[in-house]
């Protein structure tokens, strides 16, 4: 008998909630920053292209972008690789993007 408290195995199932807003409690205040950006009209603010194009890749949401700019502001994170590695893991900003997932792409050598 190990004197070693040991983990699970990583191939075990679990019951995780399946729902993301389970893992954010009420009072998170990116809830609150979520709530503030819904409620502006960025049309009016004079965002362009809050109407998406007709042809093309689509683009993400201007909405979106807002979100993740004021997260990245307010939690201090500087550098776009540390970003993108964040909307891999954090359950704020997975709950907060709606669980959109930045693409990395590597630097030219």
């Amino acid at each position: 008998m190990s004197r070693f408290i040991k983990g699970q195995s990583r191939t075990q199932s679990t019951l995780f909630p399946e729902v993301l807003d389970d893992y954010i409690h009420e009072d998170n205040p990116i809830r609150a920053v979520d709530m503030f950006i819904n409620s502006l009209d960025l049309s009016d603010l004079g965002f362009a292209r809050c109407q998406p194009a007709k042809t093309g890749r689509p683009s993400y949401s201007p909405a979106t972008m807002l979100k993740i700019y004021l997260y990245v502001y307010l939690n201090r994170i500087q550098s776009s690789r540390r970003l993108e590695k964040e909307t891999q893991r954090n359950v704020e900003l997975l709950w907060l993007v709606e669980r959109l997932t930045l693409p990395f792409y590597p630097a030219h050598k």
